[in-house]
C-alpha cells in the first residue's frame, strides 16, 4: 500500500512538473510574441516617422506645462495687484463715504504732488550738473591739441631747438674771439709799455756797466715771462687740438654710420619693392 501511494505521489509530482514546464513554455512563447510585436511596432514607428512626432509632442507637453506655470504666476501677481488696487479704491470709497473733508484729500494730493515736484527738481538739478560736467569735458577735449597739431608743435620745437643750438655755437665763437682779442690787446699794451720803457731808459742804461747789467737782467726776466706765457698758450692749444681731433673722429664715424644707414635704407626699399612685386604676382 505504501509503495502504491508513493508511486501515485511521484506521478502527481511528475505531472505537476510537466504542467509547470508546459506553462513555462507557454509564457516564453507569449513573451517572444510580445517582444516580436513590440519590435514590429517600433519598426513601424521608425518607418512612419512617428518617433520624431512623439518627441515633438513630448516637448510641446513640457512647453505647455511651463506656460501653465507662468500663467499661474502671472495670475497670482495679477491677483495681488488687483487686491492691492481694490484695497486702495475701497479705502478711498470709505473716506468719501465717511464724509472726509475735501480739504484733506486735496492736502494729500498736494503733498504727493509736491513730493513729485521735488523729485523732478532734484532730477533736473542732477541732470544740469551732469550736463555742465559734460560741457566742461567737451571744452577740455576741444582745448587739447589734435595729433596733427602735436606733430606740427613737435616739428616747430625741433626747428627752434636747432636754431637755438646754432645761435649758441655762434655766441660761443664770438665769446672765444672776444677773449682772444682781449688777451692780444693786453699783450700788445704790455709790449708797447715795455718798448716805451726801454726807449726811455736805454740811453741811461748803456752809459754804465751797472745799468747795462740791470737792463740785461730785466730783458731776461721779460723773455722768461714771455716764454712761460707762450708755454701756457701752447698747452691750451694742444688741449684744444685734442678736442678738435676727437670731434673730427666722431664726425668721421658719424658720416660712415650715415652712409651705412643710407645703404641699408636703400637695400630695404629695394627689398620692399621686390616683395610687393612678388605679392602682386602671387595674387594675380
Amino acid at each position: 500500500m505504501q509503495e502504491g501511494s508513493s508511486e501515485q505521489e511521484f506521478n502527481s509530482i511528475r505531472a505537476s512538473i510537466a504542467m509547470l514546464n508546459s506553462n513555462l513554455d507557454q509564457q516564453n512563447q507569449r513573451k517572444i510574441s510580445v517582444l516580436n510585436e513590440l519590435q514590429n511596432l517600433q519598426e513601424k514607428i521608425r518607418k512612419e516617422g512617428a518617433e520624431s512626432k512623439v518627441k515633438k509632442f513630448v516637448s510641446l507637453l513640457e512647453n505647455l506645462k511651463l506656460l501653465e506655470r507662468q500663467e499661474s504666476e502671472i495670475r497670482c501677481d495679477f491677483d495681488e495687484k488687483r487686491s492691492s488696487l481694490e484695497a486702495e479704491v475701497s479705502d478711498l470709497e470709505e473716506k468719501i463715504a465717511a464724509g472726509s473733508d475735501s480739504k484733506m484729500l486735496s492736502r494729500g494730493l498736494d503733498g504727493s504732488l509736491n513730493e513729485s515736484l521735488q523729485k523732478l527738481n532734484s532730477a533736473k538739478r542732477e541732470l544740469a550738473a551732469r550736463l555742465r560736467a559734460i560741457v566742461s569735458i567737451k571744452r577740455q577735449l576741444d582745448d587739447a591739441p589734435s595729433q596733427s597739431e602735436l606733430i606740427q608743435y613737435e616739428r616747430r620745437l625741433s626747428e627752434l631747438n636747432a636754431h637755438i643750438q646754432e645761435k649758441l655755437q655762434q655766441t660761443r665763437k664770438f665769446y672765444a674771439t672776444y677773449n682772444a682779442l682781449l688777451e692780444i690787446k693786453e699783450l700788445m699794451l704790455k709790449e708797447t709799455s715795455l718798448l716805451n720803457s726801454i726807449n726811455s731808459q736805454f740811453q741811461e742804461a748803456i752809459a754804465s756797466t751797472t745799468g747795462r747789467m740791470k737792463l740785461l737782467e730785466s730783458m731776461q726776466g721779460i723773455v722768461k715771462g714771455s716764454q712761460q706765457k707762450l708755454g701756457k698758450v701752447q698747452l691750451g692749444l694742444q688741449e684744444e687740438q685734442k678736442v678738435c681731433d676727437a670731434l673730427k673722429e666722431r664726425y668721421t664715424a658719424a658720416m660712415a654710420e650715415q652712409r651705412r644707414c643710407y645703404s641699408l635704407l636703400k637695400a630695404f626699399q629695394e627689398e620692399c619693392a621686390r616683395n610687393e612685386k612678388l605679392q602682386s604676382q602671387t595674387s594675380a
